[in-house]
C-alpha cells in the first residue's frame, strides 16, 4: 500500500514575468508565491531547493528520531538544517548537494553509537534515498 501526498503548482504566464504559486493538500502552504524572482532574485516567497531542504531536514530528523528510539534511547532534542545547493549545468542547473547539519542532544549515548545511527538514518530516510545529489551530515553531540 502506497502512502500518497500532493502538491500543486501554477504558472500564470511564461518566463522570468510569470506569477506562480506552489500549495499542498494538507493547507501547509497555499499558493505561497515562487518563480524565477523567488529562486534567483531576493523576492519573497519559496522555491524548489527550500521545499526540498526542508523535506530532508524533516525527513531525516524523523528518521533518527525512530532509530535512536529503536535502540533504546528516550530522551533528547534533535535539530537539523539542511542546504541544497542549485548549480549551473551546461544551458541549465542542477541540484547537487544537500548538506545536513544537525545539532543533537541526547541521553547516555556514545559518540560512536550516535555516529553509526546518524549514518543510517542520513543513508535510509526516504527523501535521501530520492536525492540524486552528494548528501553529507555534520553534527555536534550534547553541546
Amino acid at each position: 500500500m502506497s502512502i500518497i501526498k500532493k502538491g500543486s503548482a501554477i504558472y500564470h504566464s511564461l518566463g522570468k514575468k510569470a506569477k506562480a504559486s506552489v500549495s499542498t493538500e494538507t493547507g501547509a502552504l497555499s499558493d505561497q508565491p515562487y518563480g524565477f524572482n523567488t529562486r534567483f532574485e531576493d523576492a519573497a516567497g519559496t522555491n524548489p531547493e527550500e521545499l526540498i531542504a526542508a523535506a530532508h531536514a524533516s525527513c531525516f530528523t524523523m528518521a533518527l528520531s525512530f532509530a535512536l528510539e529503536g535502540a533504546g534511547y528516550n530522551e533528547g532534542q534533535l535539530k537539523t538544517e539542511a542546504a541544497v545547493s542549485l548549480d549551473k549545468d551546461g544551458d541549465g542547473f542542477t541540484i547537487t548537494r544537500s548538506a545536513l547539519t544537525l545539532k543533537a542532544q541526547v541521553a547516555n549515548i556514545s559518540d560512536e553509537d550516535f555516529k553509526e545511527i546518524a549514518e543510517g538514518a542520513k543513508a535510509n530516510c526516504p527523501v535521501s534515498k530520492l536525492l540524486k545529489a552528494e548528501i553529507t551530515l555534520d553534527y555536534s553531540l550534547n553541546q
